[in-house]
């Protein structure tokens, strides 16, 4: 596809002129409903592919700039709180946390770990599912990009592994024999990973932000301590689950840690680049378990530890300036959510929780509250964007939530998970799909299928068991 389609951006375009030409309903401002009408046109923009994300992202800041939606009859104010966003510490925070990544994948210590773990858990092909979703669980802290981290350094090697085995992309009567099985289970092992940590995946600081704007404070702890229970329980279950509905046909791979040895003995012993990214991984993560109790920001430890890799030479300023994924997150991300908090600010979401809640306000919260995760859960059929459905819907349901009598921190936090874990329904559901998907080994009906069975048992474990273990931990 071209980079801008022309006639989706025209759709995009009749799609905006006419919301902001309805008149706004009653309690809702002409500034917040032309906002929201910018807003709800750059999602469509986004979901349709009508043009990259930081050019729809670019696009709306103009408009609501020229439109002074922020700042009426005040165009140097106007531009000033459209460009707001890019000055909040959380999109620094993950935007750093890409620039920390990439130290990962050029001193080879991701693809080290990798190996290491495959060299200890690779003698049967179930053994090596549960490895290389180690392997993505140690990197998920520091490595916000989940694509990067499952489509950069953990795709390859599995791909390398099936393939070892004779299961080849090229060959369908191959495909089951490994590949298959592997592909679908480190991918759901990515999203799993990605819900345990504010930094596993960039949608999730988002999800931080629009809780603070309600009310609702996360931390990297915070997160950390009411995600990694659930998630450890979906991180043992799912291969096990797929092992019995979707199994390879090779069920004992002893050759794998031999191969992982010789990767090892090809990578040499440990360099001090790799010691040094080691250190400032767990820097990183000490100050950010324990950075509430010495006064320290997650963004300032993200500082932190770029510049110990800066200062130590692990990176140098030119792997800053080239790293595209980070600079181009930094810039839809700080759009979406001066979008996003404007709109709070402005009174839309308000009001939209109070209309939700006129229609549902007879439930209880324990029944609106499997009902709007559900809701959540499913829509995501529609969007080919995590962070777009995240910038969409999160706040709404998480405000409606509220007004319902549902634990602020309870919801907040389920939404979260649901952020990374909706994305195993389809093949275009969360950044890594389309690299697994497109290696061949799944096809699009098994994919579909295989990831609706997933997505409930996901469901399950994460509503049963992360909404016990909330309750044990005190969060409602």
């Amino acid at each position: 596809m071209k980079e801008i389609d022309i006639k989706r951006i025209g759709i995009t375009f009749l799609i905006a002129l006419s919301l902001w030409f309805i008149p706004p309903p009653e309690g809702v401002t002409p500034e917040a409903w032309h906002l929201f009408a910018i807003f709800a046109s750059t999602i469509l923009g986004i979901i349709l592919k009508a043009a990259p994300m930081g050019t729809m992202c670019m696009m709306a800041i103009g408009f609501t700039a020229l439109t002074q939606v922020l700042a009426p009859g005040n165009p140097s104010a106007s531009i000033v709180k459209a460009l707001s966003g890019f000055g909040d510490k959380v999109i620094w925070l993950i935007g750093i946390s890409f620039f920390i990544a990439r130290g990962f994948i050029k001193t080879g210590l991701g693809n080290r770990i990798a190996f290491l773990f495959i060299k200890i858990f690779g003698k049967s092909s179930l053994g090596l599912a549960y490895g290389l979703g180690l392997a993505d669980m140690c990197l998920a802290p520091a490595i916000p990009s989940n694509t990067a981290r499952g489509g950069g350094i953990i795709y390859p090697i599995m791909k390398s592994m099936a393939m070892s085995f004779g299961s080849v992309p090229d060959d369908p009567k191959t495909h089951r024999k490994l590949g298959s099985f592997l592909t679908l289970n480190s991918y759901y092992m990515n999203l799993i990973t990605s819900s345990m940590f504010l930094t596993g995946t960039a949608s999730n600081p988002m999800c931080q932000k629009f809780a603070a704007n309600l009310g609702v404070d996360i931390t990297w702890m915070s997160w950390a301590a009411a995600g990694f229970v659930p998630g450890l329980a979906a991180f043992f279950i799912v291969p096990l689950v797929m092992y019995k509905i979707y199994p390879p046909e090779l069920k004992k791979t002893g050759d794998a840690p031999k191969m992982a040895t010789e990767k090892l003995k090809e990578m040499g012993p440990i360099k001090v680049n790799e010691w040094l990214m080691l250190l400032a991984f767990f820097v990183l993560l000490a100050l950010w378990i324990f950075g509430g109790a010495l006064s320290i920001d997650a963004t300032t430890t993200a500082f932190i530890g770029l510049t110990l890799l800066l200062l130590t030479s692990v990176l140098t300023w030119e792997d800053v300036k080239a790293e595209k994924g980070a600079w181009d997150t930094i810039v839809w991300f700080a759009v979406l959510v001066m979008m996003a908090s404007s709109l709070n600010e402005l009174g839309f979401i308000g009001w939209f929780s109070d209309l939700v809640k006129v229609q549902i306000g007879g439930l209880s919260w324990t029944v609106a509250f499997p009902v709007i995760v559900l809701v959540y859960f499913f829509s995501h059929y529609i969007f080919a964007s995590a962070t777009a459905h995240v910038a969409a819907m999160y706040a709404a349901l998480l405000s409606v939530g509220i007004s319902l009598g549902i634990p602020g921190m309870l919801l907040a936090m389920m939404l979260g998970f649901m952020g990374s874990i909706y994305g195993v329904l389809t093949h275009y559901g969360h950044g890594p799909a389309p690299v697994y998907f497109g290696s061949g080994y799944v096809e699009l009906k098994a994919w579909w299928l295989r990831g609706l069975e997933i997505g409930v048992l996901l469901l399950v474990i994460y509503m049963a068991v992360g909404g016990l273990w909330m309750k044990v931990i005190g969060y409602y």
